[in-house]
């Protein structure tokens, strides 16, 4: 069983950064797609970005393009989300996701296959 701890989430005002990590307990991290997801009360989940198994292919919502970045660390067998400039509605908790299948990415919630428990983003205005 896949284990995948976010870490990172807390409050902060407006403009301001945060960063998220996603600690994976699989051996075989570095084959495999990964993304982030969030979900705000009484909204549906949603794709926030994306990262192919080597990094080198990269997908963002419209919605959070050219403030959050997403990274990984093979080695480490951890995913990150840098998130600055932030607004009120990235208010959320945000899940990272690991793909079905190796060397699989998208940016669709079902060809995920195992979830993190979810941390608290909260941003004042």
């Amino acid at each position: 069983q896949v284990q995948l701890v976010e870490s990172g989430g807390g409050l902060v005002q407006a403009g301001g950064s945060l960063r998220l990590s996603c600690a994976s307990s699989e051996g075989t991290f570095s084959i495999y797609g990964m993304g982030w997801f969030r979900q705000a009360p009484g909204k549906e989940r949603e794709f926030v970005a994306a990262v192919n198994w080597s990094g080198s292919r990269i997908y963002y919502a419209d919605s959070v393009k050219g403030r959050f970045t997403i990274s990984r660390d093979n080695a480490k067998k951890t995913m990150y989300l840098q998130m600055n400039s932030l607004k009120p509605e990235d208010t959320a908790v945000y899940y990272c996701a690991r793909s079905r299948g190796p060397y699989r990415d998208s940016r669709v919630g079902n060809d995920y296959e195992y979830w993190g428990q979810g941390t608290q983003v909260t941003v004042s205005s």
